[in-house]
């Protein structure tokens, strides 16, 4: 990979993703910057940073969230560059914009294609104009119940109303039958509007027992796109990732030759830049469906540099300065499995938040796992952030022995002083449908259930 054209880097995020994008930079001779909030000022982050900059109180509205105090570090600190990591800014088109004008390089797509990816009716409508089709549902956002009925009578019950401008959950509601639409259309605008500021929904016909797969993607500033394979993400709480998988075991190799092959296409169409992830719902048939595109790095990447030996924050930051893909599709080899597993700060019955105290801590070790974290014993978990600790990552030869590498790895993960999700996840690992392979987005519901 050619040397970079930065020479300083500000990380405008906090946590494991913040540490990332620190030691890829590094690795790449560049200098960084942390920023951090006044309850962040002893994170891991800001210690192995070159410099670092407080930007604020713990609300993130009022530092990670605060674009005049991010852009106002830049500025002192000398950087030339800008990584948004994931959440947070990654994907505020005005940021990404901000950055531009105020002469520092976004190290993302530009802002124009956030802002069109970023609108998911204005993305359907895109992908569908480059080859990749999405669920059956309203082109336009709804404004009336009228509106929504002559929709819903075309492609059938059940449907789902989703917001235009989010995700996460948010603003989506699933309708079974004709007298609940107008009450949950307009639960569905309330939740939205004030979660996203615009209460814009669409509805689209509701797929009962999908798999969510996404495929990761590159592309450079010359016209080149590869894809670096997909991830299986269907083990979800509330449309929350949990656990994600690579390769899908839903997916053959022939399917997902062809798909990347349309992929990348579209994506060429498109002029798409920086690395990005297109997620698409699978039907019982076995169709993949378009549902959004992050224009961002991903929670999960780590699954894929681990199935592909590729580092996807180093190409990042490569892409960024301009360079061309410094591989091409032929050269994207895919081996073994790989699972993550996320750890979270919640108790495991009933997933509330369990910020506090680290008293004790163990984390696991040994031949192909790997573990992205920003805790360390003794430190204090703030209940102003996500709740996530830590990612486990194991690779493997197959399936079955990434499975039982990850259930050895996660016995071997003790936090102490609070609470963990990692009870849960070994139900989930244990779980004869996610072991078998065939499960779907129901499965922790299912799991919950006793079923």
């Amino acid at each position: 990979m050619k040397g970079p054209s930065f020479k300083k880097i500000l990380v405008a995020n906090r946590g494991e993703i913040a540490l990332r994008v620190i030691r890829a930079a590094r690795e790449l001779g560049i200098a960084t910057v942390a920023v951090y909030s006044e309850a962040d000022a002893e994170s891991m982050h800001v210690k192995f940073a070159d410099e670092s900059v407080c930007i604020g109180p713990p609300n993130p509205a009022e530092s990670y969230l605060h674009i005049p105090a991010l852009i106002a570090a830049a500025e002192i600190t000398g950087a030339d560059a800008i990584h948004p990591g994931y959440g947070f800014l990654s994907e505020n088109p005005r940021f990404a914009e901000t950055c531009e004008k105020s002469g520092f390089t976004f190290i993302g797509p530009s802002a124009a294609m956030i802002e069109k990816m970023g609108d998911k009716l204005a993305a359907r409508r895109a992908m569908a104009e480059v080859g990749l089709s999405s669920v059956p549902g309203s082109a336009e956002p709804l404004t009336s119940d009228a509106q929504a009925l002559a929709v819903v009578e075309k492609i059938g019950f059940p449907v789902i109303i989703k917001a235009s401008a989010g995700g996460g959950g948010r603003g989506m509601k699933i309708v079974r039958e004709p007298s609940d639409l107008p009450r949950l259309l307009a639960t569905a605008r309330r939740e939205a509007g004030a979660a996203f500021g615009n209460d814009a929904v669409y509805v689209e016909r509701f797929i009962e027992k999908p798999r969510h797969i996404e495929f990761q993607v590159a592309a450079d500033h010359h016209g080149n796109v590869v894809h670096l394979g997909e991830r299986e993400c269907s083990v979800q709480r509330r449309y929350q990732k949990l656990v994600e998988e690579a390769p899908s075991p839903a997916l053959t190799a022939e399917h997902r030759a062809l798909m990347g092959a349309r992929i990348t296409s579209a994506l060429r169409q498109l002029g798409y830049a920086n690395v990005g992830t297109i997620e698409f719902l699978m039907d019982e048939r076995g169709e993949l469906y378009f549902i959004e595109m992050n224009t961002r790095i991903q929670v999960e990447h780590p699954v894929t540099e681990m199935l592909t030996g590729r580092d996807l924050v180093r190409l990042q930051i490569h892409l960024a300065a301009g360079h061309p893909l410094p591989f091409e599709q032929k050269d994207v080899t895919f081996i073994g499995h790989a699972i993550e597993c996320r750890i979270n700060a919640e108790d495991p019955d009933t997933f509330a938040p369990s910020p506090g105290n680290i008293t004790a801590l163990n984390l696991p070790g040994g031949a192909g796992v790997r573990v992205d974290t920003f805790v360390t014993q003794g430190a204090t978990v703030a209940p102003y952030y996500d709740s996530m600790l830590a990612k486990v990552i194991v690779h493997d030869v197959d399936r079955e022995k990434a499975i039982r590498r990850m259930k050895s790895a996660l016995r071997e993960t003790i936090v102490e002083g609070i609470r963990t999700n990692v009870p849960f996840q070994r139900r989930i690992l244990e779980h004869p449908d996610f072991n078998s392979g065939r499960y779907d987005t129901g499965i922790v519901g299912r799991l919950l259930d006793g079923r």
